[in-house]
């Protein structure tokens, strides 16, 4: 196996002019490979710890020196002129070099952004595509490419929130490529600013993940552009492109209550909302329709809409195996959003995706609300077979890097997209 010859690290800027790290890893067989990593704004508690320098003189706090020197210097150190039986076995050795359960001494940043260059290196070495030396990591052959969600309109702490919910998403269907979906991306995202013009006299304006951020009322409004928008492009809603809502519902739940647009709601009554969506509206996903900790009440929410649109668990289970298993045994998803960033390293999320897919959930690859232009995620989609990603909206060049990366695959490979899991 080959040996880790030297790890460098250095404080980039993300797409929302914030400080990430990126790293760089050089295999005693010359083989040289970088990977930068993403932060999140809607965060779940349980996720892995991003370590921030706290130096109100850069950054307000949110430097990542410290997290870029532990990896040209503690990682480094431990870690170079060492061969490894694989990624598993480097990963672990990092998590044993941290010592914590969250990652806060070397920081998870640090730790994935090494995970990450460690298997493109390896990949540049065996002369295999990426997404080929992932799907190596499960030992399964890729053959499909994702279907994608792309983000039309956000609210919630990706936009100000002026509307408590995170994002309506559109999910082209009738397409069949990469490239058919794009198109049709395009046409919609086109049509809803030439709404939003007319309706709301706003510019084109966006939110972190490039979507728009119209100033709409309520969720329901946002809702029912998104159908205009689609129709209006000369699509047909629930035909040819459905939608997926991101609610992000532990943002606006304070004191065991749902606080939506003015309205303030209980559990049931929110379930209720929800189940109202699905009836008027062609939603296939709803991601994080109750709070993180209303652990009780995910499973009458999952009930309420299963058959109809995916239970996607994100803050609810943040890519922990943990997390994910006190799911599966109460029954409160069936479905994952997989962001490697929030467990920390690629061993830990192919645990969490391998537990998914043991209990007949759907998984959707997910990048961050705080990107950069590398495009691992895209071939990671692809390596592990994941159903959907979602990868933010179709304008601003770290979310298009994934969107070339995965035209590139596509025009390689000529595989088809995903199915979508089966609805009643």
């Amino acid at each position: 196996m080959p040996k880790i010859e030297r790890l460098s690290g250095r404080e980039i800027l993300d797409s929302r002019g914030r400080p990430t790290v990126l790293a760089t890893c050089l295999l005693d067989g010359g083989a040289l490979a970088s990977a930068s990593v993403p932060s999140g704004a809607s965060t779940g508690t349980a996720e892995a710890f991003e370590l921030r320098d706290g130096d109100d003189r850069r950054y307000r706090g949110l430097g990542c020196r410290r997290a870029a020197i532990n990896i040209s210097g503690v990682l480094h150190d431990a870690l170079s002129r060492k061969s490894f039986s694989g990624q598993a076995a480097l990963d672990q050795a990092m998590i044993a070099l941290d010592g914590t359960p969250n990652k806060s001494n070397i920081g998870a940043n640090a730790i994935l952004a090494v995970s990450v260059a460690y298997a493109r290196a390896c990949a540049v070495q065996k002369g295999v595509p990426l997404y080929q030396h992932f799907a190596d990591l499960m030992h399964a052959d890729a053959n499909k490419l994702p279907r994608l969600t792309i983000n039309l309109f956000s609210g919630g702490k990706h936009a100000g929130q002026q509307v408590s919910v995170q994002d309506v998403l559109i999910i082209p269907m009738s397409a069949s490529t990469i490239d058919e979906v794009l198109v049709s991306a395009s046409d919609v995202y086109q049509a809803a600013a030439d709404l939003i013009l007319h309706k709301y006299g706003m510019r084109l304006l966006t939110a972190d993940e490039g979507g728009l951020a119209p100033p709409c009322r309520s969720a329901e409004e946002m809702l029912e552009l998104a159908i205009k928008a689609i129709q209006q492009a000369g699509y047909r809603p629930g035909k040819d492109i459905f939608l997926g809502i991101d609610v992000a519902a532990s943002h606006f739940y304070r004191e065991h209550r749902y606080h939506k647009d003015g309205e303030v709601l209980d559990s049931a009554a929110m379930i209720q909302t929800i189940t109202q969506w699905l009836e008027l509206y062609p939603i296939l996903s709803v991601e994080d329709g109750l709070a993180e900790d209303d652990w009780q009440n995910w499973p009458s929410l999952r009930r309420a809409i299963a058959g109809r649109a995916l239970t996607l668990g994100d803050d609810l289970l943040c890519t922990n195996p943990r997390r994910i298993l006190r799911a599966i045994e109460v029954s409160a998803c069936d479905a994952l959003l997989l962001k490697v960033n929030q467990i920390g390293t690629l061993t830990e999320a192919l645990e969490a995706y391998q537990q998914a897919r043991a209990a007949g959930w759907a998984v959707t690859l997910s990048v961050r609300s705080g990107e950069t232009e590398d495009n691992w995620a895209a071939d990671l989609a692809v390596g592990w077979g994941a159903d959907q990603f979602k990868n933010g909206s179709i304008r601003q060049s770290e979310r298009l890097a994934k969107y070339n990366r995965l035209l590139e695959i596509e025009e390689s490979t000529h595989w088809p997209l995903a199915a979508w899991p089966r609805r009643s």
